[in-house]
């Protein structure tokens, strides 16, 4: 078992891609993080105020229910933790995950997908969430970075 885990969340399969690819080329074990009910195009239309995801952004203390809890934390010491950024952090269902596990002495790396935004105040908006464990801003992994870049990156980790 590998000492690190690529741990997603992917609304659209855009950050599926790059999860599994990152995974690859680091020969990380791979989560997907679910939601107990999945996604739809309506929900995560940002442009009607009244959308899902408009809704749980807009209420930052809301946490999505996961379908499971079935990560496989204790037996990983690094987690590449991966999400698309919405509104310039990262979606609520990402807080729900970490306080849903122990994460003390682990060291979370974030990487994202984004349409055109940063990571913003992702780190500061998450780190509350997993008390004990050392998050670090990683990359956003737009476009389809080749396994040798993606390689390379987690070696500087």
């Amino acid at each position: 078992m590998s000492n690190r885990l690529v741990a997603y969340f992917s609304a659209s399969g855009t950050t599926a891609r790059v999860a599994k690819n990152l995974a690859q080329a680091a020969g990380a074990d791979l989560y997907e993080i679910k939601p107990a009910v999945p996604y739809t195009s309506a929900d995560l239309n940002w442009m009607d105020k009244k959308s899902r995801s408009t809704v749980e952004m807009n209420d930052r203390s809301f946490r999505p229910p996961l379908a499971d809890t079935d990560a496989p934390i204790a037996s990983h010491d690094t987690i590449l933790l991966g999400f698309p950024i919405w509104w310039y952090v990262a979606p609520t269902i990402i807080n729900t995950f970490l306080e849903s596990y122990d994460f003390s002495g682990k060291t979370i790396v974030l990487f994202a997908t984004s349409g055109g935004s940063g990571f913003g105040k992702t780190v500061a908006s998450l780190a509350s969430s997993c008390p004990g464990a050392t998050m670090k801003e990683g990359r956003l992994l737009n476009g389809n970075p080749s396994q040798a870049d993606l390689k390379k990156w987690v070696e500087s980790i």
